[in-house]
């Protein structure tokens, strides 16, 4: 059961500022989720001055409004009471805690981080979180099956001075596993290296795009700390940064998880006008694990990187448009 608390601001205020004040649940259970109405009348000035929650702060902290676009500090996301956001928040809370909290944790204090530091500090937490209970009880709930192995996990064609990366596991929706990460690392790299490649163009075969890491390849490293090493030392994320003035992604059809983590990192995301978003790894016990509180959250801010996290929802391009997640929507030559 998950304890949701709808409070004023002036209480929010409170709890806050006070580390010794008693959340308005029993004490029996450590975390929860408190509502707070930005509709609601108030003293705007004071509201816009009060501080985000601690370290540790035990509460997701929602601001629900029907109308207003005000993301304030002290909220880790923002709903419309009037659509069921709230319960499947509420829901995520109650069913993986740990992952919920570690994921806001993570995005209140990784504001203004490089995005070196971003990266250190995400995967250090998903490192966590793979060790954990929740991933462990979704782990043994979903058997692995082989991962069929991929000649070509990525297509490769030089074309002048541009560099063409065609994702290619459509049998597998494009789900990214260590031999497509490795392929596109070298590619990436060479990338870097070689400055008479001006353009970088990512796209996909099939009919998605990519439909996030390759489930059952989740969580086949015995030792975690490795894990994170080889995370850091293999980011993607990193290298699409370093390339971003230089790189295109086009996006078709699913873009889940590590497919719009990466994605986001680019100077120049296209989305076709099918293209649907998500991030559902908070469902699995875990966070967004490829650089995604870092992309994501760079271009559409930490709120929204929340709200796409904690309901599970999936966002169509248009949305995605407006809110920068992507550049342009329109025909693109993927698929």
């Amino acid at each position: 059961m998950t304890h949701v608390a709808h409070i004023g601001s002036g209480d929010l205020a409170r709890l806050i500022g006070d580390r010794g004040a008693r959340m308005p649940w029993d004490g029996h259970a450590s975390h929860g989720v408190l509502v707070v109405d930005l509709d609601e009348g108030g003293r705007p000035g004071d509201l816009h001055r009060m501080a985000g929650p601690p370290a540790g702060f035990p509460a997701v902290v929602v601001g629900a409004s029907r109308v207003t676009a005000w993301r304030p500090p002290w909220c880790d996301t923002v709903v419309d009471p009037e659509r069921e956001d709230l319960e499947l928040v509420a829901r995520a809370v109650g069913e993986h805690p740990l992952a919920s909290m570690a994921l806001v944790e993570l995005l209140r204090c990784s504001e203004g981080m490089s995005v070196d530091a971003g990266l250190l500090a995400e995967s250090a937490t998903y490192g966590a979180l793979q060790a954990g209970s929740e991933f462990r009880r979704w782990r043994e709930g979903r058997p692995r099956r082989p991962v069929p192995d991929t000649p070509d996990p990525v297509l490769v064609e030089r074309c002048d001075d541009v560099l063409h990366l065609r994702l290619h596991r459509p049998e597998r929706r494009n789900a990214l596993d260590a031999a497509m990460r490795d392929a596109l690392a070298e590619q990436l790299d060479l990338a870097v290296l070689d400055r008479t490649i001006e353009r970088v163009v990512i796209e996909a075969a099939g009919p998605d795009f990519c439909s996030g890491g390759d489930l059952d390849e989740f969580g086949t490293f015995e030792d975690a700390s490795q894990a994170h090493l080889v995370r850091l030392e293999r980011s993607l994320g990193r290298k699409l940064h370093r390339l971003a003035d230089r790189t295109t992604v086009r996006l078709h059809g699913a873009c889940i998880g590590s497919g719009i983590e990466l994605a986001a990192f680019a100077g120049t995301v296209d989305a076709a006008p099918d293209v649907t978003i998500g991030l559902p790894e908070v469902s699995m016990g875990l966070i967004p694990g490829a650089g995604g509180t870092v992309s994501v959250t760079r271009r559409i801010g930490r709120h929204r990187t929340c709200w796409l996290a904690l309901t599970g929802r999936r966002v169509d391009a248009m949305t995605a448009l407006e809110w920068g997640l992507v550049d342009t929507v329109g025909p693109t030559d993927a698929g």
